[in-house]
């Protein structure tokens, strides 16, 4: 009887889990696509808004640089005015340089926060290798990448649940560890897939919003190189831990800008 109602009560679970992910969905205003989510524009703003603080403090806060935090800020609005961004959507796009100048990386939160630490700024030779790192970390507020990462971390954690509560056995405590070990391994792996998805659609939007701002997208193909060559002495760049790796980066970029461009990139833009 108890074994029945543990599995009830895990199918209750499991079904009210897929039923709110699934029926969750959000029409994306700049790409068209439908998309699982269970968070508003408005509640995205608030939480990158809220989260904003907290991740500045984890790299030194806010530069001092004032002429170096301008230049960020002016790139990134630029490439927000051009793509028409903030009437396509309703985010509050802010850009900020952070003033550790070891850790390179660059980030975004959702709702239109977007980061740079000195240490990355100072690697890049180029306003358009700027813009290509400002357009990319764009692209994942505008493709609402974590807020599909919520709703997919509640999906994971939901099932997780309902599969731990159906394998529990009272007679054999430690093969309900041994469960829920595995199913967190499935969820980081899951979750690391559609990481990567996410950079290559991260980076389909540096490539479509760096030339509408008058930037050369092979700008983008500069800051990997780099990227690249800063892991070759031991440590990886931040930036690349944070932004998994899909496959050949450099070689997905040159498809992307092919295909935009099969007639050659357009002259006149900032290399």
């Amino acid at each position: 009887m108890r074994l029945n109602l543990r599995f009830i009560i895990a199918l209750v679970i499991a079904a009210v889990t897929l039923i709110g992910y699934f029926f969750n969905t959000s029409t994306n205003p700049v790409t068209g696509e439908k998309q699982h989510i269970n968070m508003s524009a408005a509640q995205e703003v608030a939480l990158g808004l809220q989260a904003a603080p907290q991740m500045a403090a984890e790299y030194g806060g806010e530069s001092p640089d004032t002429r170096a935090s301008a230049a960020v800020q002016q790139v990134g609005q630029r490439l927000v005015a051009a793509n028409n961004l903030a009437q396509k959507t309703s985010y509050r796009y802010q850009f900020h340089l952070l003033a550790d100048d070891q850790t390179i990386n660059a980030f975004a939160l959702p709702g239109g926060q977007v980061f740079i630490t000195m240490g990355i700024l100072k690697n890049l030779k180029t306003e358009a290798e700027l813009a290509g790192v400002l357009a990319h970390e764009i692209g994942h507020v505008v493709g609402r990448h974590s807020a599909e990462q919520v709703a997919k971390s509640q999906l994971t954690q939901g099932l997780s649940g309902a599969a731990a509560i159906a394998s529990y056995d009272p007679n054999s405590p430690g093969s309900s560890v041994a469960r829920a070990a595995a199913a967190a391994m499935i969820a980081k792996l899951v979750t690391l897939r559609f990481g990567r998805e996410d950079e290559l659609e991260a980076d389909e939007f540096a490539v479509k919003f760096t030339p509408t701002a008058g930037y050369d997208p092979r700008a983008m193909i500069n800051v990997m190189q780099m990227l690249n060559s800063k892991g070759g002495g031991g440590g990886q760049p931040e930036f690349m831990s944070t932004h998994p790796n899909p496959g050949n980066r450099i070689e997905e970029l040159q498809k992307e800008i092919k295909q935009a461009y099969p007639q050659g990139v357009p002259a006149g833009l900032k290399p």
